[in-house]
């Protein structure tokens, strides 16, 4: 017992560490340009602190609520699944998991809210149609070997096909549907999905293919919104910002907390009923848990439970207002290219704050054995998030259309996938779905939805599209880390053969003598 209590005592010391040294930086950083060239109100100020505390104590909870109930689920139900060695079942439970994990994801819920002329539930339905169809055709993948290059390949190329028939207003929500909808819900369940598929498989590319689940559910929603773009005519609806909180005293600042605190609460818990429902049904087919498992699962549930409630609380209401008036601020004075090296300091932070991320690169590091470690991963992804920040800053005040990175960006990220090892390739398309969280979807598209009123763009065309460029990078980032790995790798052992070749040129006294 005493035992127990300390290991939990270490996993939360850890988790804290972690969440401490992603959200510390970034609130340095807010301070410091409010002190300097970005004066903002005390009140706004205030609450950005707040919600920074709300958002330290939700991931430290969500993170160890996922270690113990997301993860354990995914991937008994990967293993279950593939054990019944029947494929209709197989594909019919993954389009179930897919829809009802998506239809659960906060962040969907908040792009869709921010999507003018669409009605929410039709953009959440077609996105989530979109991710369980794609979920099929990723666990299809894993079970028959085909390789992910060249299914990414076929995909893109469709995506960018029917960018020609979508408005120039709806194609940047498009692509940024695709990131939003792998988040902190669907990421851990989808991501032990495929480990538990991989580890019933058991052959040599087993462990390559449990990556890539998320990248291919990734391209479903961008599909189906296009799709929807060309039904729907977003260019006739005006974006509505959001207004600013007024808090002019600490009774005001409690209220705003107060009045966002059981919003939230209702919305995870709707967002959490789906997954806990269509759980329960699976257990009670296959009963592939014990009793001491599912009540640590649902303890689990609770953590996750209650983190994310503090983690949306704190970013919706403290974060988003401080990001979209830090925009506002900065686009609107004299230094307005300032947002472009700001937006990157910020890229490069706030990556490391998104609970998914901290999932997927532990998840990467245990199923490596250590071989593809955490630290390595974090950096390419900082500054894969940092570049995309300061290209997304840029279209902001220059209003240049989305297609002129992200078919280039794109196009480099899937020639690199034939030159890497293919667990790179899976893991890159992986991290550009989870770099794109709710860190990304509240305050950095606020930031730029600020600076883009600012500076008199439009916002549906310019200032969305941050989270689609924020997934984008990654793919380049930790497919070029692969390369050198590979290189790496492919010198040691050029080094191995020429001392074995030199060796087997000893003479039997040379060989002794040595």
């Amino acid at each position: 017992m005493e035992l127990k209590k300390t290991k939990l005592k270490e996993k939360l010391t850890e988790k804290t560490e972690e969440t401490l040294k992603a959200v510390v930086p970034i609130v340095v950083i807010v301070m410091a340009l409010c002190f300097t060239v970005a004066p903002i109100e005390p009140g706004i100020l205030l609450a950005f602190l707040i919600g920074a505390v709300f958002l330290v104590v939700g991931m430290v909870f969500f993170t160890f609520g996922a270690d113990l109930s997301m993860t354990p689920m995914g991937e008994n139900v990967g293993t279950c699944m593939t054990r019944t060695k029947k494929l209709s079942a197989m594909l019919i439970l993954s389009f179930i998991l897919g829809f009802v994990v998506t239809v659960s994801e906060p962040d969907l819920q908040v792009l869709a809210e921010q999507v003018p002329s669409v009605p929410n539930m039709v953009i959440v339905l077609s996105v989530a149609l979109g991710v369980g169809l794609f979920l099929v055709t990723a666990v299809a993948r894993m079970l028959f070997n085909i390789k992910l290059s060249h299914m990414l390949v076929f995909f893109y190329i469709i995506v960018f096909a029917l960018t020609s028939f979508v408005p120039d207003d709806f194609k940047a929500v498009a692509f940024d549907s695709g990131g939003v909808t792998t988040g902190p819900m669907t990421v851990p369940f989808i991501m032990a999905l495929g480990i538990g598929i991989s580890s019933v498989r058991g052959d040599e590319r087993a462990e390559d293919d449990s990556f890539g689940l998320v990248a291919l559910s990734s391209v479903g929603p961008v599909l189906s919104v296009l799709i929807l773009g060309m039904l729907y005519h977003p260019e006739s609806g005006d974006y509505v910002a959001e207004r600013f909180p007024e808090i002019e005293n600490s009774v005001e600042l409690f209220s705003v907390f107060a009045h966002g605190f059981p919003e939230y609460m209702a919305e995870v818990a709707v967002s959490l009923l789906p997954i806990i429902l269509f759980f329960a049904v699976f257990q009670l087919v296959f009963k592939s848990m014990g009793k001491r498992a599912l009540i640590k699962t649902a303890i689990g549930m609770g953590y996750t439970y209650l983190g994310l409630v503090l983690f949306l609380t704190g970013v919706n209401v403290g974060f988003m207002p401080a990001g979209n008036y830090l925009g506002q601020v900065l686009a609107g004075g004299e230094l307005k290219w300032l947002t472009i090296p700001v937006g990157m300091l910020v890229g490069y932070f706030i990556v490391l704050a998104e609970p998914a991320v901290i999932v997927l690169t532990h998840q990467v590091e245990d199923l490596t054995s250590g071989s593809i470690s955490a630290g390595p991963m974090r950096l390419a992804l900082s500054l894969g998030v940092s570049v995309s920040l300061g290209l997304a800053m840029l279209r902001v005040l220059t209003g240049i259309s989305i297609l002129w990175f992200l078919i280039p960006g794109y196009g480099i990220a899937l020639l690199l996938s034939f030159a890497v090892p293919k667990i790179f390739t899976a893991i890159a398309f992986d991290s550009g779905g989870v770099a794109s969280g709710p860190m990304t979807a509240t305050f950095l598209l606020s930031f730029a939805i600020g600076a883009c009123s600012s500076v008199g763009g439009n916002i549906v065309a310019d200032a969305f599209g941050v989270v689609a460029m924020v997934a984008m990078t990654p793919l380049i980032t930790i497919q070029i880390l692969g390369l050198g790995y590979k290189l790496d790798y492919d010198r040691r052992m050029r080094r191995a053969r020429k001392a074995e070749l030199a060796f087997t040129a000893l003479s039997d006294d040379e060989i002794v003598e040595l």
